[in-house]
């Protein structure tokens, strides 16, 4: 039952996370290419030429990319509830390498869900809204998906390295 487990485990992270930090990834530069793209004659246009060729009003790619990490965000709850049954089947619920994990993982969600999703929202309503959108704002908003990716990336790390386990690795 224990591999099982971990299987289900493992698979929600590749197939949940995964989405989340690549997605969350590629949206600040996709804000970018965007909010390039300005009409010629306004304000800040120069010679009206777009960012990689997108259109004023194309924020397909921003709001596929912010869908992405809303849904995938919600569907990635399955990670740290099947941790949980695969730590208990282990009989490693105490181990320090285990609450490491847990208090980054809630770190990770954390930064997500107060920090990259509600700027991901109003970096697009203002898109959406054809607000001059301030490089400052993306890139604040690539340092919180930074952090969130980083914290995930630590997390993977201790599961696969399991420092002071002995449960063997």
């Amino acid at each position: 039952m224990t591999k099982f487990l971990l299987s289900l485990h493992v698979l929600a992270a590749i197939l949940a996370i995964g989405p989340v930090t690549v997605a969350a990834s590629m949206f600040p530069q996709a804000v970018r290419r965007v909010a390039v793209a300005v009409p010629v004659g306004t304000a800040g246009g120069g010679d009206g030429a777009a960012g990689a060729g997108a259109a004023p009003d194309d924020t397909s790619t921003v709001r596929l990319l912010h869908r992405i990490c809303r849904v995938y965000s919600g569907l990635g709850v399955a990670v740290p509830v099947l941790g949980f049954a695969t730590a208990a089947a282990m009989g490693v619920l105490g181990d320090a390498w285990l609450i490491a994990s847990i208090t980054l993982t809630a770190a990770a969600a954390g930064i997500l869900l107060a920090f990259v999703l509600p700027r991901q929202e109003e970096l697009l309503e203002d898109l959406t809204g054809r607000q001059p959108v301030e490089r400052a704002r993306t890139a604040r908003l690539a340092m919180f998906t930074g952090l969130f990716n980083l914290l995930w990336a630590t997390v993977t790390v201790l599961m696969i390295v399991r420092p002071g386990s002995t449960t063997g690795a």
